[in-house]
C-alpha cells in the first residue's frame, strides 16, 4: 500500500480519476470505513459514560448533602462501588465494558474516600486522600490491564506527591529546595516510562497502543525541560549555569534524556510524535540559554539575535523532522 502522502500527491496531480478520490482514500486506509466509525462512536460513548457516571456520584452527594443522612450517603457510595464491581464480574475482564466498569469503580472509590474525610473531618492532609485512593485502586489497575486506567493511577500518584511537597516543602522544608518536587516528579515519571516501554517491548498486549506512552513521554519531557529552565534562570548571569552541583546535575540529566530520547524513538521505537516534542524542548532550552547570555550584555542587538535564533532553530527542527518522517516511511 502506498504512503498516505503519495496518495494526496496523486490526487493533487490529477492522476486519480475524477470522482474516485474517496475510493482511493478508502483503499489507502486514510478514510475510515463504516465499521471503524461504529467502533469509534461506541468507544466515545462508553468512555463519556464512564466519566459522567464517576462525576454523577460526587455531584449527587454534594447537591443532596443537607437532605441525606450520614448512613444514606455512605450506603449510596458503597452500593455504587459494589454495582461497578458486579458489572465487571458480569461483563468479564476481557471485554472493554468490563474494564470500563473497573475504571468506574476506581472513580467511585475516590468519591467514597472524599466522603469519609468530609463527614468525619479527620484532619488528614489532602495528599493523603490521593495516596489512599491510589493504594485502594492498585489491585483494580492491575486486574483491568487498561492503559487509560494505568495513566489515571499514575496521575493520582503524581498529584499525591505534588500536594505533599506543597504541604511540607520536602522534609519539613529542611533538606530540599523548591526544585525538589520537579526532581521527584521527573524521576517518578521517567521510571514509569522506562517500565512502560520495556513491558511493551516484551509484548504486553494492553501497552501496545502508542497514545498512552506518548502522554507519559510528554510528561517526562515537560518536567526535564522545566528542570533545565530552572537551572538556566537560577542565576542573574547565564555564564554561571554550572556554578553549583544542582545545575550541573540538571544539565547532565537533560543531556542524557535528550540523547536517550533521540536514540530510542528514532532507532528503536520510531515515534515521530515524541521526536517532535524532543525538538521543541531543544528549541526552548537552547533559546532560553542564549537569551540569558545575550540580552543582559547586548540589549537590542541581543533581542534581534534571539529572534533570528528562534526562527532558525524552528526551521531546522522542522526540516529534520520531515527527513525523519521520510526515513520512517521508507
Amino acid at each position: 500500500m502506498e504512503q498516505p502522502t503519495q496518495i494526496f500527491e496523486w490526487i493533487a496531480q490529477g492522476r486519480v480519476k475524477h470522482g474516485s478520490e474517496f475510493r482511493a482514500l478508502e483503499l489507502a486506509g486514510i478514510h475510515p470505513k463504516t465499521s471503524q466509525w461504529h467502533r469509534f462512536i461506541e468507544q466515545m460513548l462508553l468512555w463519556c459514560g464512564v466519566i459522567a457516571l464517576g462525576a454523577s456520584l460526587i455531584f449527587f452527594l454534594a447537591y443532596n448533602w443537607q437532605s441525606m443522612g450520614r448512613f444514606a450517603k455512605f450506603a449510596l457510595a458503597e452500593v455504587a462501588v459494589l454495582g461497578a464491581m458486579l458489572a465487571c464480574w458480569k461483563l468479564g475482564l476481557e471485554s472493554t465494558a468490563g474494564k470500563a466498569s473497573l475504571f468506574i469503580a476506581s472513580l467511585f472509590t475516590g468519591g467514597l474516600l472524599a466522603l469519609v474525610g468530609q463527614t468525619y473531618q479527620t484532619g488528614a492532609d489532602t495528599y493523603e486522600l490521593f495516596r489512599a485512593w491510589a493504594i485502594a485502586s492498585l489491585v483494580w489497575v492491575l486486574l483491568a490491564r487498561l492503559s487509560a486506567l494505568h495513566l489515571f493511577w499514575l496521575g493520582l500518584v503524581n498529584l499525591s506527591v505534588l500536594l505533599y511537597f506543597q504541604t511540607f516543602g520536602g522534609f519539613f522544608g529542611l533538606l530540599f529546595s523548591s526544585s525538589s518536587q520537579l526532581w521527584t516528579l521527573f524521576i517518578l515519571n521517567a521510571v514509569a516510562l522506562i517500565a512502560w516501554e520495556l513491558l511493551r517491548w516484551r509484548g504486553v498486549l494492553h501497552l501496545q497502543e502508542r497514545w498512552s506512552a506518548r502522554v507519559l513521554a510528554t510528561a517526562v519531557g515537560v518536567l526535564v525541560t522545566m528542570l533545565m529552565l530552572d537551572a538556566i534562570f537560577s542565576h542573574d548571569d547565564g555564564y554561571l549555569l554550572l556554578a553549583n552541583l544542582s545545575n550541573v546535575l540538571a544539565t547532565a540529566t537533560y543531556a542524557v534524556w535528550a540523547w536517550l530520547t533521540m536514540w530510542v524513538y528514532r532507532r528503536k521505537v520510531k515515534d515521530l510524535f515524541v521526536l517532535a516534542g524532543w525538538v521543541l524542548s531543544l528549541i526552548i532550552t537552547t533559546n532560553a540559554f542564549l537569551t540569558r547570555l545575550v540580552v543582559n550584555h547586548m540589549e537590542s542587538v541581543g533581542f534581534l539575535m534571539v529572534s533570528l535564533m528562534i526562527i532558525g532553530s524552528s526551521a531546522l527542527g522542522g526540516m529534520w523532522l520531515k527527513k525523519v518522517m521520510k526515513e520512517m516511511q521508507a
